[in-house]
């Protein structure tokens, strides 16, 4: 059985354009997150899934020069996108990423993957998003091929196309879905970058915590904020956009 992660990807963000290739410290956010994700015990393969548009063009040459997987489908229908996607690399179980969480701690994502493969019998979709504990930023959402592609078969919704998992949550009569929760409810911190205000405390957060020989995961992430309590203040009035 193939899990892939498929990091849905472009250069196109409304609030920030260019955000995932920004640079902290010489490398780029979406550098950060794949050598993250790398780490993650339960992952088979990375693919980040961009679009065919001709902007998108720099996280083909970055996915080609940094030899990572990629696939270009819909701008818009992303959830076609994933479904070609995941037929193209044969993978068996989704992990659901999106490009704006440079900081993603892997056992996070272990801890959700992990959950689904050792109760996949029982459910079509896991999500720590459900109810939120984890800090933005951390979201992980795990699906079998077959969820996916049945949500591809049915949703007809513009939100649905444009939004993959939209269709399985909003629809739990018709899958089978489990939420993965935290200890501490950290959910008032917002770790993911769509505005310079995100850029700017994910810099200090790198900047801070980052060292080629020394991981840091959210519980350093969380120490460092509460030792610096003005810094969750930067991004602190940012309202995520709704689905």
């Amino acid at each position: 059985m193939k899990v892939a992660a498929i990091i849905q990807a472009r250069m196109g963000s409304t609030r920030l354009p260019g955000k995932i290739l920004k640079k902290v410290n010489g490398k780029t956010l979406l550098e950060y997150q794949i050598e993250r994700i790398r780490k993650a015990g339960t992952i088979d393969q990375i693919i980040i899934a961009t679009t065919v548009k001709g902007s998108d063009q720099p996280i083909v040459d970055f996915c080609r020069e940094k030899g990572i997987s990629y696939y270009q489908g819909s701008e818009q229908d992303v959830l076609s996108r994933y479904v070609e996607t995941a037929k193209e690399f044969s993978a068996d179980v989704i992990v659901r990423l999106t490009s704006d969480c440079p900081i993603i701690d892997p056992q996070v994502v272990d801890q959700t993957v992990g959950y689904f493969l050792a109760h996949q019998e029982l459910f079509d979709y896991v999500s720590n998003t459900i109810k939120r504990t984890f800090p933005r930023g951390m979201d992980t959402e795990v699906f079998s091929y077959h969820a996916l592609q049945r949500a591809h078969q049915e949703a007809v919704l513009e939100r649905d196309r444009e939004h993959v998992t939209a269709y399985i949550y909003t629809n739990p009569d018709r899958f089978r879905i489990q939420g993965i929760e935290n200890k501490n409810d950290y959910s008032h911190y917002r770790l993911t970058v769509d505005t310079e205000e995100d850029f700017e405390l994910i810099s200090l957060i790198i900047d801070k915590l980052y060292s080629p020989d020394q991981f840091f995961y959210l519980e350093n992430v969380i120490a460092l904020l509460e030792k610096h309590p003005e810094w969750s203040n930067i991004n602190a009035h940012i309202e995520q956009k709704k689905l």
